[in-house]
């Protein structure tokens, strides 16, 4: 009796650490916005308070996610990672790399989020359910591939290249739409369920091998692969589809459409239905290996089903406060300030949006905890998350930019960008390559998705001369890819001070 109060006590102490640390990412954000309200952008009542009440849902919801993930998701994914690599047999990996990657892929909600969105400003042309089918063969194909490369040491530098040069080719002979959408879609497929999973489920495999630095730098770069996989999909599906010249566009109204109450009331059952969907197999494979092979005592299997049951009810806070309290609000926001005379103050705001936003990542915690325990906190959680903030800002800064005028076009900023984060890999610490494309990944998740996104595509909307579906869509693409770079100019910094000699050398050098 006396172990189960302390367990209780010892959850909900940790609980009160993740609401405290969600509080002070989510904060900022509202602040903005009520100033904003107050200045430049005022909003209707309603809206407004829609938008509290939304980030009251993802506070309470993020911290019991984060819970959750930490005693439900990350040994889940850890323990199959395990699992599969102790199998020592290559089709083992295969059929586990396929299986896992199309369901964690299928059922992430950010790509449903994507979908939707995609669905609406496209009029039903491309289709919800064929990104989502598209995007998760590609992901299973991907991941295994992530895995593969894990089990035979093969260099990650080397795989991203190549993987890139193919995405490059591809890029050839896709559509400035499908360009958008596809780079769009590998940052939606790594949201605040598959990032947690990916990374135990890496870290688990690498973690049985040998070599010990090795298995460090092998526990990142899964996330970045996987995301890839999405790229190429959505690009395959443009060539071989044959849609051509699609127009977009958006309907932003700056009134309420619905009641405060009927917003949150009607979002629940459709996304609990999506989290449930995202969980159920992930679970289903786990107990089926737990009952044939991995044999936990009760007391562990009780503890991880507890962690996936708040996995679920902290995500549907989550994406209930993202849908029914953010998006409508970024829509009609960025709509409002991009309609003003002078676009500096859309710049700012955008630059300012994409700081403080990345704050509030679910997985951006999972990665930025993560690095600073396999690097035993040399690499320190808060350079992480300057680095990555400071990507994201500029990330949107650039979107807007791009927006305004409109000669600039997405690869021209995405071919140089990642021909750039390709010629790094090559001279900063090989550990900080998959740490880098992971974090790209990971920045662009919920809350970009639904809250940036909606606030670019607001202004799209506004701005004579802009698309919707090309100049809204690349928005996330430029949030998975200046994180990429802003952490390999830390890895270059680690480089130079590793270069003093000592245990950091040892650590963070090849």
């Amino acid at each position: 009796m006396k172990s189960k109060k302390k367990g209780i006590v010892c959850h909900l102490n940790r609980l009160t650490e993740k609401f405290k640390e969600v509080l002070l990412a989510v904060l900022p954000i509202v602040v903005i916005v009520f100033l904003l309200h107050l200045t430049i952008a005022p909003l209707e009542t309603n809206l407004l308070i829609k938008f509290l009440l939304g980030a009251l849902c993802i506070v309470v919801g993020l911290a019991i996610f984060l819970l959750g993930t930490d005693i439900g998701i990350t040994p889940i994914g850890s323990q199959l990672g395990k699992g599969v690599a102790k199998s020592n047999k290559i089709w083992v990996v295969i059929i586990a790399g396929l299986a896992l990657g199309f369901f964690i892929s299928i059922a992430e909600p950010d790509l449903h989020i994507l979908g939707n969105q995609i669905a609406e400003v496209t009029g039903g042309v491309i289709s919800s359910t064929s990104i989502l089918l598209n995007v998760s063969l590609g992901v299973a194909f991907m991941v295994t591939i992530g895995l593969l490369r894990i089990v035979f040491n093969f260099p990650l530098y080397k795989l991203l290249t190549g993987i890139y040069l193919v995405i490059f080719i591809l890029s050839l002979f896709t559509s400035n739409e499908f360009l958008s959408i596809a780079f769009d879609a590998s940052g939606a497929t790594t949201g605040a369920l598959t990032v947690p999973f990916m990374l135990a489920l890496a870290l688990g495999i690498s973690s049985l091998k040998k070599a010990g630095k090795t298995s460090k730098e092998d526990s990142f770069g899964l996330v970045g692969i996987a995301s890839s996989g999405a790229i190429m999909a959505v690009m395959i599906m443009n060539i071989f589809g044959g849609e051509k010249n699609i127009q977009g566009m958006l309907d932003v109204n700056a009134n309420a459409t619905t009641s405060i109450l009927q917003a949150f009331l009607t979002t629940i059952p459709t996304i609990s239905k999506e989290i449930f969907l995202a969980l159920f197999p992930i679970l289903a494979i786990f107990m089926g290996y737990q009952w044939f092979f991995l044999k936990l005592s009760k007391k562990k299997l009780s503890k991880i089903v507890k962690g996936v049951v708040y996995v679920f009810i902290g995500l549907v806070l989550f994406l209930v406060g993202v849908n029914a309290g953010f998006m409508e609000v970024g829509s009609v926001i960025g709509y409002t300030i991009a309609s003003l005379d002078s676009p500096v103050y859309l710049l700012f705001i955008s630059f300012v949006l994409g700081l403080v936003t990345i704050l509030a990542e679910p997985a951006v915690y999972v990665l930025t905890h993560q690095i600073e325990d396999v690097t035993q906190g040399y690499v320190k959680r808060k350079i992480i998350l300057f680095a990555l903030s400071l990507g994201v800002g500029l990330a949107v800064l650039l979107s807007m930019i791009r927006i305004l005028i409109p000669q600039l076009l997405l690869w021209h900023m995405l071919l140089p960008g990642y021909m750039l984060a390709i010629g790094l890999m090559y001279v900063i610490p090989k550990m900080f390559v998959g740490m880098a494309f992971d974090a790209g990944g990971v920045a662009s998740g919920p809350m970009t998705a639904t809250f940036i996104l909606a606030f670019v595509q607001g202004a799209a909307e506004a701005i004579e001369g802009a698309d919707v579906l090309m100049d809204g869509f690349g928005m996330i693409a430029m949030v998975a890819m200046m994180p990429i770079l802003t952490l390999q100019v830390v890895g270059l910094i680690f480089k130079f001070k590793s270069g003093k000699g000592g245990l950091q050398k040892n650590e963070i050098k090849k």
